[in-house]
């Protein structure tokens, strides 16, 4: 029998990082992959309840809200375009919507004669206001409520913490699939520093959301080496579940999210069982096994579509209620989502420093010979995390679908980019790192608004992603080692 050469332990110095020889192939693929992601994704809204895009028609949509935050009723909007006109007005919880029947570029005018008592349009110079329409798709006309700013055009909220007095609840999703930028933002704005404040609360906002994705990710990377292009499913899967145990099943939206939880764990238990497993136990180089997660990832995505179709879903049909703080505008909804997720880093975060199951998977993620020699059962360390990981992601599915007011069969590869920018920022299988470069990614989407068209602003998650493989691909709390 061949004498085979002893294994050379690795002297790591960060507890989560793999060698970046088992992780730079994976990375580059990842980076090729997700231009690709950049490109046929778009950014998230919901559609109307009042009208229901098809094939022969699209929907015109949005939400009034006074400056105060109240709904604004009753206000008359009218739409043209191709050789017709439609009108419509507000409803009593501030949506409006018009169906049409002609593709191409509509003016929406709002009557501001119709407008509540006191209430003027931020922007008055953006009224009327044109969108683009195809059929099989709704785009979103906002138009802000507040004290004009003639410094400032008027600010186009891309979710529900956004600026001013009109959220867009129900209205800017692009059908099929789920759009994070409102359709037909023309600019990014200008500065000021309400703006920036509002802004910053969003980024803060869906940072910490994608960090629950995020870390799963890292944590899945560290151990295994493997970059997961299926993670953004497993998002998806949470968002869909929470929608079906809330709308189709009729539980209450706690009891719904909990049970959506338990989905994506049992989900990340049968794929490692079913898929992980089996490979490594052959072998099977990680470059082979990412491009299997390209394939289920490609599965599951149209599996979502086939049994739910390709219209956004609203886990909750309702109006969140709006909270003022200051010159901040953010709702109840996204205050709990908010809170949920700092407890359950927070929890993440003691599990793997102060219990000896951490210790172990960290120890894994170091070095996975020495582990096993150690005593520590690898299989069962990986399996937990897949387990994890896939509930965390899950979670983050849940609570983002409840941000953006609507969840997808496509939401998790529209956010599977931002997920990648930041455990690459943080650092290649920190899941600390994975905290840190989701809040650094968060805030960059946000305020990238400020400058920049708001359908464009995934862009910046983009540059930082090369940015990083070219400057410093150790990520923020990484550092440098030589190999070989």
């Amino acid at each position: 029998m061949r004498n085979r050469p002893a294994a050379i332990p690795r002297t790591r110095t960060s507890a989560f990082r793999p060698p970046p020889r088992r992780g730079l192939r994976g990375l580059v693929l990842a980076a090729v992959g997700l231009l690709t992601v950049l490109v046929t994704a778009a950014p998230a809204g919901a559609t109307t309840q009042e009208c229901t895009p098809g094939a022969e028609n699209g929907c015109i949509g949005g939400t009034l809200r006074t400056s105060a935050g109240e709904p604004a009723v009753g206000v008359a909007l009218e739409a043209t375009g191709p050789g017709e006109t439609a009108e419509t007005t507000s409803g009593d919880d501030g949506r409006w919507s018009i169906s049409v029947s002609e593709p191409g570029d509509w003016t929406v005018t709002l009557d501001e004669a119709t407008l509540p008592d006191g209430e003027t349009l931020r922007d008055p110079a953006a009224n009327p206001r044109t969108v683009t329409v195809t059929l099989g798709s709704t785009s979103a006309a906002l138009f802000p409520l507040g004290e004009p700013a003639p410094a400032a055009p008027a600010d186009e909220p891309t979710s529900d913490v956004d600026a001013g007095g009109d959220a867009a609840p129900g209205a800017g999703g692009d059908e099929p699939g789920l759009d994070t930028a409102v359709p037909g933002s023309a600019s990014g704005g200008g500065f000021t520093w309400a703006r920036f404040a509002q802004q910053a609360t969003a980024g803060l906002v869906f940072g910490t959301l994608l960090a629950l994705a995020s870390v799963g990710l890292s944590l899945i990377f560290g151990t295994t080496g493997l970059s997961n292009f299926s993670h953004g499913e497993l998002v998806t899967l949470g968002g869909i579940s929470a929608y079906v145990f809330t709308q189709v099943v009729g539980l209450p939206l706690v009891v719904s999210a909990v049970l959506a939880v338990v989905v994506g764990g049992a989900a990340g238990l049968l794929q490692d069982v079913g898929i992980w497993r089996p490979l490594r136990r052959r072998r099977i180089g990680l470059t082979q096994q990412l491009i299997v997660t390209i394939g289920l990832a490609i599965t599951m995505q149209y599996l979502y579509q086939f049994f739910l179709g390709g219209n956004s879903l609203r886990i909750v049909r309702t109006n969140p209620s709006t909270v003022n703080l200051g010159s901040v505008f953010i709702t109840q909804q996204s205050l709990w989502s908010l809170l949920i997720g700092v407890v359950v880093l927070g929890g993440v975060s003691y599990f793997l420093i102060a219990t000896r199951t951490g210790r172990a998977t960290r120890a894994v993620s170091d070095n996975p010979a020495l582990a096993a020699a150690s005593g520590i059962d690898v299989d069962r360390i990986i399996r937990l995390v897949w387990v994890a990981g896939a509930a965390l992601a899950a979670l983050g599915g849940v609570l983002m679908g409840l941000y953006l007011n609507a969840t997808a069969w496509n939401m998790g590869t529209t956010l599977l980019l931002l997920m990648f920018a930041a455990v690459t920022l943080g650092g290649l299988g920190t899941a600390f790192g994975a905290l840190a470069g989701s809040i650094v990614i968060g805030l960059v989407v946000e305020l990238s608004n400020l400058v920049i068209p708001s359908d464009m602003r995934y862009a910046g998650a983009l540059v930082i992603l090369i940015l990083v493989l070219l400057l410093r691909p150790q990520g923020i709390l990484g550092r440098a080692e030589r190999v070989g």
